[in-house]
């Protein structure tokens, strides 16, 4: 099985149960500060789960883009990814356990025709928070899973989110598959690794609220999600991801870069122009193949490569892979060919998402442009490793760290040249400074990304209005060539990304100002209407954030339908009436890449 055929046999099985299919969200979420970029498919649906009508019904479907980077430095083994593709259905307050379990139970043995000898499951154990999940255990037995092999663990393994600090959340039971050859063991183990999870349906049943207090939602709703390349290499018997079909081409393409086999054994010791030396060349091919292909959607959606935030991840990325590269030996500009590799791939990506092809030369030139400017930070990094060769000492871990962080330089490639001139490295001294950075930066995201748009809170909702009305007034005052291109919101501010190529002088930003404000005094209705995209668009509602929509869609309107100020296809939440919004104003006008300005503004 391949993974294009994955993807349509889960869809189409779901559109059979009365789903409506809809596109893939972009990978950097619309108005939400919780999170950098779309982790889960349940992220672009927050709303809904809480009682908001969703255009498309109350039964849904898709294949959503995810981009995970919390645990990047396990990239390079067999089952990580940066990018993955992630399949998923949703009840909103449709239906619930009992109607999911058995069509989770349909769809794995009859569709996927794994054999049920195969299959386990594990179910929440309850706490304080929520009660032992006994429905779910019977019915898993009436489907035919015997008791043997369903086990209950504690919320750390059968509970899933909030997808923020608050938001929806719920006990879950996922699915177990036997990959190993040997024939699977009458108990369930969920310690032994050869009981591999390829699917976790979510019971969404409560709402972490901002005091860590759980309470009960207005209506009960489904959440799975199964990943494409996790159960694509079980489906085929194979214990590594990256040697299922949708890496052939790209893994391809970095062997005849490099001269390497990927191979399939775990030999790290290679001669290569006479010469003899040491390393992990899977690794590294698959931190090239997963971090480009991360690269390419992540510019697809409109980021470039910066010191801050979503640009930051993107720029690590590319250095990561160029630095992977340096390491198997690729000494020229490669990364645009692997990038070109993932653009032709038939297998699951070209023709699929329409903004790959419609951004295909600004990917290739963005990745080509950062590529050149880090193979100078490099050589840059080698000077000053030279510099400290000279003075002929060991090299303080301290400073090691200091080259890694400032120069992208990495641990190998630094004892490397140590090695050449009889130095050595104080590692740990090295892992200390690394750890000691990593807290920090992980204290520094957890007060930055405290809050966030699933809270639906009032000031939230006040906020996220107020980006339609300066959406509305920048276009009345700069032109139409001005477009959203990402927003950012906190309980204490809005941030706000657009098209336009010049600073913005006092007098347009007094204009800006005065037009929302005007809006606001004048008390407008906001309304909302669920119409087919077609019709949104005849209408001239804006719907630049992201380059896919379903048929149907939530337009919010702002003024009166014949004048109106401001009219989007967006998910919401807004007040009904923009005279509650207070008094706007503008904090700060500043660049935000090639062609992009960036606006900050509270309401007072």
């Amino acid at each position: 099985m391949n993974a294009r055929c994955l993807k349509k046999l889960f869809v189409d099985f779901f559109v059979s149960k009365n789903h409506v299919e809809i596109p893939s969200a972009s990978l950097i979420p619309e108005n939400d500060p919780s999170t950098l970029f779309i982790s889960a498919g349940i992220q672009p649906l927050v709303p809904y789960f809480l009682g908001t009508p969703h255009p498309c019904g109350k039964r849904l479907v898709n294949v959503q883009k995810c981009i995970r980077t919390g645990d990047i430095d396990e990239v390079g083994d067999c089952v990580h990814h940066t990018f993955f593709e992630m399949l998923g259905n949703w009840s909103l307050g449709d239906y619930f356990k009992e109607t999911m379990i058995p069509w989770s139970f349909e769809f794995l043995t009859k569709s996927l025709n794994i054999p049920v000898n195969k299959l386990a499951i594990s179910y929440f154990e309850g706490d304080n928070d929520a009660p032992k999940d006994v429905e779910t255990a019977a019915l898993w037995e009436k489907q035919g899973i015997p008791s043997q092999r369903i086990v209950l663990l504690p919320k750390k393994n059968n509970w899933w989110g909030p997808p923020g600090i608050t938001g929806p959340c719920g006990p879950d039971t996922e699915m177990f598959y036997w990959a190993a050859v040997s024939p699977p063991p009458h108990n369930f183990d969920p310690n032994d690794s050869n009981w591999v999870e390829i699917w976790n349906d979510v019971l969404i049943q409560y709402f972490k609220n901002g005091q860590g207090i759980y309470e009960k939602l207005v209506q009960n709703n489904i959440d799975t999600g199964m990943g494409v390349e996790r159960t694509l290499a079980v489906l085929n018997g194979l214990s590594d991801n990256y040697q299922t079909s949708i890496w052939r081409s790209i893994i391809a393409t970095i062997e005849k870069l490099s001269k390497m086999d990927y191979g399939d054994k775990p030999d790290e010791f290679y001669i290569k122009d006479g010469k003899q030396f040491w390393v992990d060349v899977r690794k590294s091919v698959r931190i090239i193949a997963d971090h480009l292909r991360a690269a390419v959607f992540i510019i697809a959606d409109g980021v470039e490569p910066s010191n801050k935030e979503t640009g930051y991840v993107l720029r690590r990325l590319i250095r990561r892979a160029v630095r992977h590269g340096k390491i198997i030996g690729i000494e020229k500009n490669f990364c645009q060919d692997v990038a070109q590799s993932i653009l032709d791939n038939q297998e699951s990506f070209a023709g699929i998402y329409p903004e790959l092809n419609q951004n295909k030369n600004k990917i290739l030139e963005i990745i080509s442009v950062e590529e050149i400017k880090f193979r100078k930070t490099l050589n840059r990094g080698l000077s000053e490793i030279n510099k400290l060769i000279i003075r002929n000492q060991n090299l303080p871990g301290q400073e090691a760290f200091n080259l890694y962080q400032s120069f992208g330089f990495p641990l190998e490639l630094i004892k490397e040249e140590l090695k050449k001139n009889n130095l050595s490295l104080d590692v740990s001294e090295f892992n200390r400074s690394k750890e000691e950075h990593q807290k920090q930066s992980q204290t520094l995201s957890a007060g930055k990304f405290k809050s966030g748009l699933a809270d639906n809170s009032e000031i939230i909702t006040r906020y996220h209005t107020a980006t339609h009305l300066l959406h509305a007034a920048l276009r009345k005052i700069l032109g139409g060539h001005v477009q959203q291109s990402g927003s950012n919101i906190t309980a204490k501010r809005l941030r706000f990304d657009f098209s336009h190529s010049e600073k913005l002088s006092k007098e347009q930003l007094k204009q800006v100002s005065d037009l929302v404000n005007q809006q606001i005094k004048n008390k407008l209705n906001v309304t909302i209407e669920a119409i087919s995209f077609i019709e949104a668009q005849k209408e001239g509602a804006l719907a630049f954030f992201g380059t896919k929509y379903p048929d149907t869609v939530s337009v919010y309107t702002i003024g009166d339908n014949a004048t109106f100020f401001s009219k989007e296809v967006c998910t919401g939440p807004h007040v009904t009436n923009a005279g509650v919004l207070g008094i706007f104003e503008i904090i700060k006008e500043e660049s935000a890449g090639s062609g992009k300005r960036r606006i900050y503004a509270i309401l007072k």
